[in-house]
This record gives structure tokens, sequence and C-alpha cells, in this order.
């Protein structure tokens, strides 16, 4: 059976998940994730390249990296993620300048217990004092064995459509009136954003409308107005799209944070 639950404390969003038949649509998040693998094997596409990530394996994602996942096998798996904005990770570290997980799938013994930690203080529902104790102590880890500084910036166009996109979220995408801007034609801006991005336009889209709908359920709590707020046709059409990234039906989402 498959079964997703979110809890957040600290700034920091907790994911415990058991999925058998379960898979991910296509999407990145806007935070980076950090997971362990606790049974069977996590498989998941990622920027071109097929990962398999066993029992204790460290998950590293980073922001708006493009991603899929599912069980590898009929066994199915058992998984923690947290989810941390780039803000929150930044301020921790003290740098000012993004880094970026230069391995995606690693086996150290002290990252994983320090995430285990972490996630089960989150999900526990801890006091928030804790979990940002915990994290502190998880970054520090991070620094040591996995973070690189080396970052490739967008390049200036394709941070140009995403700006255009960001602005429109409420209606549909405007892929003639991007192209228009940036003086490209229709299929040469599909291949460069992908290129650059690892998905579509049009999944890059409706992944921020997702992501957009979810921070206002936090925030407010009203699943109503992310759907009319993110130009969803109605509730369900919300439902559909939310979880085929998060796994549950926004309302779910909205029982477990809030």
């Amino acid at each position: 059976m498959d079964k997703f639950i979110y809890k957040k404390s600290a700034g920091i969003t907790a994911l415990s998940a058991s999925m058998t038949d379960f898979t991910y649509k296509k999407h990145s998040h806007k935070e980076y994730a950090i997971g362990v693998t606790l049974r069977g094997i996590q498989e998941y596409n990622l920027d071109g390249s097929l990962q398999l990530s066993y029992q204790n394996g460290v998950m590293l994602f980073n922001p708006e990296q493009a991603h899929d996942g599912m069980a590898h096998d009929e066994a199915g798996l058992d998984y923690v993620m947290l989810y941390i904005e780039p803000q929150l990770l930044l301020e921790v570290i003290e740098k000012k300048d993004i880094v970026r997980f230069s391995t995606p799938i690693v086996y150290d013994y002290t990252l994983e217990q320090k995430i285990l930690s972490l996630s089960n203080a989150i999900l526990s529902e801890k006091d928030a004092a804790l979990c940002s104790e915990l994290l502190l102590s998880l970054t520090d880890s991070l620094i040591q064995t996995n973070l690189s500084t080396e970052y490739k910036k967008d390049n200036a166009l394709i941070r140009k459509a995403k700006d255009m996109v960001h602005t429109n979220l409420e209606t549909v995408l405007k892929l003639d009136e991007i192209c228009n801007e940036l003086d490209l034609s229709k299929f040469q801006f599909i291949r460069l954003f992908k290129a650059h991005t690892g998905i579509s336009p049009y999944q890059y889209f409706l992944n921020c409308k997702i992501e957009r709908a979810k921070q206002l359920i936090e925030k407010n709590g009203d699943i109503y107005s992310a759907v009319a707020e993110c130009g969803f046709v109605d509730l369900t059409h919300l439902n559909k799209h939310f979880k085929s990234v998060y796994g549950t039906t926004a309302f779910e989402y909205r029982s477990h944070i809030n």
C-alpha cells in the first residue's frame, strides 16, 4: 500500500513514504531534498542518468533538479526525505552563494543517521528548537562530505523565461509571448529550456503551479483559494497534479501540515 506522511517544523518539511505501485511524475522542487532509503530500492532518472538507491543510500537533490521516482521492483520501498529551502540552508552554513550536491547518492553512515534523527524529530512533532539543532548538525556533515560550491548559473535566457512563467501561474502557459520576448522560435526555445532544466517548459510551468499551491495551502490552509490563484480548473484538477508530485491529494497534505 502506498503511504505518504508530511510534517513541517523549523522551516523544514519531512516526508515518510512507503510505496509499491506509485510512480512520481517527472518534477523538481525549489528546495534541496535529502533522504534515506530505508527498505527496498528507489529508482529514478536524474540529469539523464538512471539512479538506484539501495537500503541506507543517502539521496541528494539540488533545487530545480528534475527527477521521477518509483520502487525498483514489486517488493516496494520505504524512505524518508527532508525538504530544505535554499535560503535556510545557506543561512545555516553561513554562505551567500548557492551550493550544489556533487553526487546524487552516497553511502555515509554518519550522514544517514543525522538525516534520520532530524526526520524522526519532525515527524514525531518534537520542539522546533531541537529540530533546528539537528539541522545544524546535519549541515555540518554535508559540508564535510558532499557539498560543492561549483554552480553553473542558469543561462540568461532561461532565467528570463522562468521569471515570465512565475508571473503568470494563474493563466495558461504563454509560450508565444515568451518566445517573442527571447527572440527564439517555439522549437528552439523548447529544446534550449529542456537542455538546461531537464524538463519541458510546460512541465516546468505545471510544476511551478503545483509548488505554488503547496505554499498557499501551508500558509493559510485554504485549498480552494489555491485552486483559484494557481489557475486550476477545479479541486479534482489540482489533486490529480498534486498527487503526481507529492503522492497525496492537496486535502491530505493539508491535514498533515496544518
